[in-house]
Formats: C-alpha cells, structure tokens, sequence
C-alpha cells in the first residue's frame, strides 16, 4: 500500500488516476536518454529525459547511492522556476508523473525522483533522515542548478519549490529546513513528528507515554520490507520497529530515530513560504500533525497557509480540482511572483452531500485570512452522565473499532452508516450533552478533563446523536491516552484532547463523549482491567466564526437543466393535466396485467405480474432484493417499456409522457434535486414545470410534511440523507396526487420521523387517494399498509390483505419469509 500515493487518485479530477498510470508506465531510458510523450486530447507536448543521478549520503558521506529521476522541461518557455515532486511511502517517481506534467505545461521545471529504497533508486529506506534522504535531495538541487531550464536567482541557487504527500510532504519540511535554496514547500498529508504520530497522547505527554499505533506502523514498516522481514530498510530502522512492536512501548532510543526524521526537530529552521494541505479523514497524520507544522512555520515569521480537504490516508469523498489548482496558485505567487502577493488564509473544505443528478459529492469551500489554530473561540458545553465502571477483557480482545488503515473513508462515504465503528458492551462511558437549540460547528480539537480511576491506555472519541436516539461518529478516529495509577490507587484528573475535525452538530443533536478502553487500530493490554471513569468538566467546542462558505463552481448543465425542464413541460405535461370525470376515467386507481420485463443479458425481472389496486388501498409491494419491485415501479411510471402485459392508471394504458401520468406522484430510486437551490425552490421549479395552477399545488401541505425548518431555505446540496428524503417526498405529494408512489420512503429517517410518515401515508389513503409503497421494514408496512403484494422471482407469490396475509397471531416478517421460502 503506498501511503499518500494511495488516496492520490481519490481527490483529484475525474480521470486523473488513469492519466498518472499512462503515465508511470512510460518506458524508462538508460540514464540521460531522451523519452517523449504526448497529453491527452490537445494538451501540450512535454518533453522528459530519464536521469540516473548518483549522489553520496549516508553520516560519513561514504554510501553511494543512485537515484532514478525524470526531469519534465517547462513547455512554452525556455526557462522556469523548478518544483521538486517527491511520492508517498511505498511509491515512486511514477505515481506523481500526471502532476508533473500539469506543472511542466504550466511552465515550471520538474524533477521527480524515486527516494532511496525505492523504484529503481539504490540504497536502503532510512525514513527521510537529515543523512540519507535529505542528503539526496540537496544534491538534486544541486544538478538543477546546473540546468538550463531551470530559472537561478544566484550561481548554483536554482528557484526552487518542493511538493509531496505523506513521505514525500515530510522530505520537502525537511529539505527547507537544510537548505536555504528553497524557496517554498507545498507538502499534503504528513507528518510533524513521527515518533507523535506512531505513539499518540491525548493529554499531550509525549511519545513515552503514548500508545502504539500498532495497525498503522505495521502498514508503514511492512510496506518497504520487500521480501525479507527488512526489505530495503536500514536494518537499524527494522530493529527498532520489531523491538517497538513487541512491547507496544518506544525505547528512547527509538523517540530519538523517529525524531530526526521529523519536521518537528528542525521546524525553526523552516524560513520559506509554505501551504499545507492535510487530510481531515487521516487516522496515521490527523489535522494536529498540520496544525504542529503551521505554529511552528509560523513563529519563525514565514507566512503559511493551511488547507483542510475531504480525504486523507484513510481515502474519503472524491476532493475537487481545487486542491491542485490551489497548490500551482501557491508556486505561481511564490516562485513566479505572478500570483496574490498575500496567500496567506485557512480553507476547509465541506462535503455538502451527493448531488443528485451526477452521483458525485458536492464540495464546498469555507475560508478566512488567518489560521486559527485548533481551539479557536470555544464554547463550553455541560455533559450528563455520573462516573462509570469500564473494562478492558482479557487479551484485549473484542476490540471496539474506531478506525483502522483504509477504513476512515466509511466516515465521509456514508455508505454504512454509524454500524462500523463497533463499541463493545462494557467497554466504553458515555457523556452526553444537552440537544442544541440551534447549530454548531465544530472546528477544531473540543477538550474536556476527566477523572480517571485505572491503569493503561483508553480511547475518547465523539459521537453526532440524533434527535432519535441514532449515534454515529462525528469523525472515525479515536485520541489515545494513557492513565496510570492502578485500580486500588486514587484517581488522577487529565486534560484529554479531541481529534481535531471540522463538522456541523445539528439543532436537537447532542454531542456524545465516548471513553473506550480498547481499540483495534492501537495496541492494548492483554491483561484484564477496569477503570472509573467521571467528566469533571464542560466539553471546551472550539469554532472559527470567520469562516466564510462559498459553494463550488457550478457546472454548465445545472443552469440549463430549468430551461431544459420547463421547455419539457410546456411541450409534454401542460396537455396532460387533469381530466377528472373524462369518459376515459375509471375508478380503479391501478390495474396490472400480465406484466413481463426480461433484460439484454436473459435475466428476467418481471414474469407475468397481475394485481389490482383500489381507493384508499395503502398497498405494500413486498419482496427480496432482486425480486422485481423497482423495475416494476419504474415500467409504472413510464420510464421503460414491458415486453408484453400492460398498466393501467384509472382505466388510460401508461405509456411514456401519457397524459394520466400526471394523476400519479413518485419517489424511487432516490431523490433528484438541483444541489444550489434552497428545498423551497426545488419544489417551486418542479411544480412551474408541470405548467399547472399554484393554487393546485397544496405547497403549504408538502412544506409541512418536510418538516424542514430553516433548513427549507438552505442549499439543497448541504442536506443529510433524511433530508433529502424527507423534501423528496413532499415533492411527490405536490398536487395531491390520486395515486403516490414510495420507494423505500422511510431510508434515512429517524424513529419519530418514521413513524410521522406512517400517520401522513395513513392520513393521505383515507382521504381516498390511493398509496403504494416498496419498503424492506416489514413492521412498518404491516402498521402502515392496508393491503400487500408480495414478490419473489419478478413473479407474485401473495397478495391480499395484510391481515389475511398474517393470518392469526402471525408477524408479517414471518409470513413474509415463509411465503419466499426462507422461514427457518
């Protein structure tokens, strides 16, 4: 797994991954051979030459190692500044070619460089230590100096910036701080201090008290091992993790090698602008490693900037172009002295939810002119919740998972919700606060002291809790502590703090303070224990008022798409609206007949479906995934056509665009709204494009089963899950439609919500419309449905009434499941 080059390809615009391939699989040259190649499309040729560059490190300067380098020249000019590309841990110079040839076409020289230990580069892995890696990279300098594309500022000091992730973020700190010919630094997700970083404490003790990240160093270490347990390792850097790695505790001796690969160590010699971009879903260097980085730039009077993006080691929400497009800004101002004089600022960057229409995560920006730090403008916020027993089991083992390598992405995905960071029974306190009575924004590391009974490591994390009772995490990572005292000793008060995130607490949400005394990701004792555990403070919330958010570039379609819509229903929905009482009426709400659906590939969904539907019916349509629901919903709405059988709608045949169709509201295969207009205007634009009366629309009706408050007048793109569901479904009763349509309505809502949608659907029917519903909660549709059709097969295997259904004494979920066949 290479660290950093790993989640490269998950932030950056869509196709880049395939470009950085093509790219890293040029053919590499014997030393000073020329290679050239040819962009995508009608991007600029860039010429490369494949360098073997021979360089001397080691603390006696007597180990000759040879670097494998490409040097991309400057397109369109015959000089330019150079930016030195470094790869992340595992990697190579291939990983970073697309970004070094955007940078070449931009104008600058590039050089990338497969670090020793890796690639085709010699020598052995020495953690980016000032006398191997940083050794090397002084002695690049020194052959770009020596070019004559490369812009000098004076004889053999060659304008120079440095850029990298991870293991290659930390060799451009590195290098400022050795050597004054470079000019500015632009490293993402990397480390401060790495001995910190490997042995996190909480309560700011250090590394000797810190616990092991056990998940993560094993990744670290392993992943330059190669086929030997040392691999291409310095053997003293393999002693040092196996001794570590057994005992779970650092030696000082092994502080002291961690420390001399860290910025940390010679952070007051860093002098150069710099812009850091550090991951917010980062379980190896979370945001403190960036905020360490900045305070300590920042003292020695060079300005910085600090950016926080949707993603990390852990992967994440796919990051807009911003990122790269922010770093080239950066080396335009600062090598080019063509950009803002002023870049000094904070950025984060906000997942506003998926837009709709293109599956992609929206990403919005926040910005303020200064960094503020991690506790920024707290905000004291009282927690319940009196002192409570936990244990650690013997062996340590259920673990409660936090986060783990690769699995912080869940975080911001969302794809399973809250049930992957698993607490055990047992082993976790919990400390709520009270709901709030209006939204948070957490930015920064919250902080709260405990009172704590007990000797070993313990884990806090925060949780977002739902007006429901729903808990999930406000971000998956966990800050370790170690408490020493044992359990017949007095109790000891710690300052514990946070992970460090940026994230919106909703009016009625509480924040929970969870207390874990394992976790998966870090090493624990083997041995039995318990502790008492008491919050004896508030929970310190720092926010950064000056924040100031501004959606992201919008595209093209997104404007046209109104037009485009309204100019639909000029030409399609105006002649369709009602006709009540018309000789083509009748007074069956829906008829199906012999409705049949096969696919290109032979899978049939649909064989032969009949049933029929009445006034005031709530019908449950019923069946396992793949069973057929959701092609037959879809074959009802007119978006595809049957291959034989047919659908009646109060007596008219569907077809696509007929006129009955606007007799019918439908939500499935989930909602569909233009992400930068507020869910007030969403359903504005969508009854203006069935060109029918305002008056017919009963907006004040759909408004009040959203139940969205303010949240109403927002940005559709800022919306949860529930939200979205909730506005879809209004949407669907605009016009109060004689026949509606849900496709697992209640996704995403919370306990009262669901059960306020059973009471609206219940109210709805009985006005005497008619309600058909596709859900997978069994006891839901048997408190809300009136009727069932139950589906296996694509064919129908019961229908009926629910209570015909049941039988006597029997659940629906039983009679469900032995009517499929999988009763046990």
């Amino acid at each position: 797994m290479r660290l950093g080059g790993a989640v490269r390809a998950r932030w950056g615009r869509t196709g880049r991954a395939a470009r950085w391939t093509a790219a890293g699989a040029a053919v590499v040259l014997a030393g000073g051979a020329a290679a050239w190649g040819l962009g995508a499309g009608d991007a600029p040729r860039v010429r490369t030459s494949e360098q073997r560059i021979a360089v001397v490190d080691g603390p006696e300067n007597d180990q000759r190692v040879v670097l494998d380098t490409t040097f991309y020249r400057p397109v369109g000019r015959s000089k330019g500044p150079a930016v030195m590309l470094g790869h992340g841990f595992g990697g190579s110079k291939r990983e970073v070619a697309g970004e070094a040839r955007e940078l070449a076409r931009a104008g600058y020289a590039v050089l990338a460089w497969s670090a020793r230990g890796f690639g085709r580069s010699t020598g052995e892995i020495a953690l980016n230590s000032p006398d191997y890696e940083v050794k090397d990279t002084r002695q690049l300098i020194d052959w770009l100096a020596k070019r004559p594309e490369v812009v000098l500022d004076a004889p053999g000091d060659p304008r120079v910036g440095m850029a990298g992730q991870s293991y290659g973020g930390a060799i451009a700190l590195m290098t400022a701080a050795h050597d004054p010919r470079v000019d500015a630094i632009a490293p993402q997700i990397t480390w401060n201090g790495l001995a910190d970083a490997l042995f996190p404490s909480a309560t700011g003790a250090g590394p000797a008290e810190g616990v092991f990240k056990k998940l993560w160093a094993g990744v670290f270490f392993t992943s330059g091992a190669g086929r030997t347990a040392c691999g291409r390792f310095l053997p003293s850097l393999c002693a040092m993790y196996q001794e570590v790695a057994e005992t779970g505790r650092p030696t000082a001796s092994a502080i002291e090698t961690l420390r001399r690969s860290s910025p940390a160590s010679v952070a007051g010699r860093i002098r150069v602008p710099t812009l850091l971009v550090q991951g917010q879903t980062d379980s190896l260097f979370p945001l403190d490693q960036a905020d360490a980085n900045a305070r300590a730039i920042a003292r020695n009077g060079a300005p910085v900037s600090v950016v926080w993006f949707q993603g990390g080691h852990d992967g994440g929400d796919p990051e807009t172009e911003r990122v790269e497009g922010l770093v080239r800004d950066f080396f335009d101002a600062r090598l080019r002295r063509s950009g803002p004089a002023d870049l000094d600022s904070f950025t984060v960057t906000r997942a506003g939810g998926l837009d709709s229409s293109t599956q992609r995560v929206v990403v919005e920006e926040a910005t303020t002119s200064r960094y503020p730090g991690l506790s920024d403008h707290p905000v004291g916020m009282p927690l319940s919740g009196r002192e409570q027993t936990i244990f650690n089991p013997a062996g340590g083992s259920p673990a409660s998972i936090s986060s783990a390598p690769g699995l912080g992405a869940l975080s911001s995905l969302g794809s399973l919700g809250g049930s992957v960071p698993s607490d055990m029974p047992g082993q976790t306190a919990t400390f709520d606060t009270a709901p709030l009575d209006h939204p948070v924004r957490l930015t920064g590391a919250a902080t709260v002291r405990l009172k704590v009974q007990g000797d070993g490591p313990l884990f806090a994390k925060l949780y977002d809790v739902s007006p429901g009772g729903g808990a999930a995490p406000a971000r998956r990572l966990a800050a370790p502590f170690r408490v020493s005292g044992g359990s017949s000793g007095g109790a000891s008060e710690v300052t514990v703090t946070l992970p460090a995130m940026d994230y919106r607490f909703d009016r009625g949400h509480r924040l929970r303070l969870v207390i874990a005394t394992t976790d998966m990701g870090f090493a624990t004792p083997a041995a039995p224990s318990s502790y008492k555990v008491q919050a004896v403070s508030p929970l310190s919330v720092p926010t950064v008022p000056s924040l100031a958010t501004a959606p992201a570039p919008l595209p093209a379609w997104v404007w046209a798409l109104p037009v485009a819509g309204l100019a639909v229903a000029a030409g399609v929905l105006v002649p369709g609206r009602r006709r009540r009482g018309s000789s083509a009426d009748s007074d069956v709400p829906l008829e199906i007949s012999g409705l049949t659906k096969a696919y290109k590939n032979g899978h049939l969904a649909v064989a032969d479906l009949s049933f029929r539907v009445e006034k005031g019916q709530v019908l449950g349509l019923l069946g396992p995934n793949g069973a057929g629901k959701t092609t037959t919903l879809r074959m009802l709405m007119g978006l595809i056509h049957p291959d034989s059988g047919e659908i009646r709608i109060f007596g008219q045949r569907v077809t696509p665009g007929a006129a009955v169709l606007s007799r019918l509201g439908s939500f499935v295969e989930g909602p569909g709204f233009l992400p930068h207009l507020s869910g007030r205007d969403n359903l504005d634009l969508y009854w203006r494009a069935t060109g029918r009366p305002l008056d017919e629309a009963h907006l004040d009706e759909a408004l009040q089963i959203a139940d969205l408050g303010s949240a109403l007048d927002r940005a559709v793109r800022t919306y949860s899950q529930g939200m979205r569901q909730r506005l879809a479904i209004a949407q669907a009763m605009l016009g109060l439609p004689d026949l509606l349509v849900l496709d697992e309505p209640t996704n995403g809502l919370d306990p009262p919500q669901i059960r306020e949608m059973r009471e609206v659907l219940v109210r709805y029917a009985a006005a005497g419309r008619t309600v058909i519903v596709s859900s997978h909660l069994l006891a839901e549709v048997e408190q809300t449905c009136t009727h069932a059709v139950v589906m296996a097969g694509g064919r129908r295997v019961a229908a009926g009434p629910v209570s015909e259904i049941t039988g006597s004494g029997r659940r629906l979920e039983d009679a469900f499941l032995e009517i499929i066949g999988e009763a046990p």
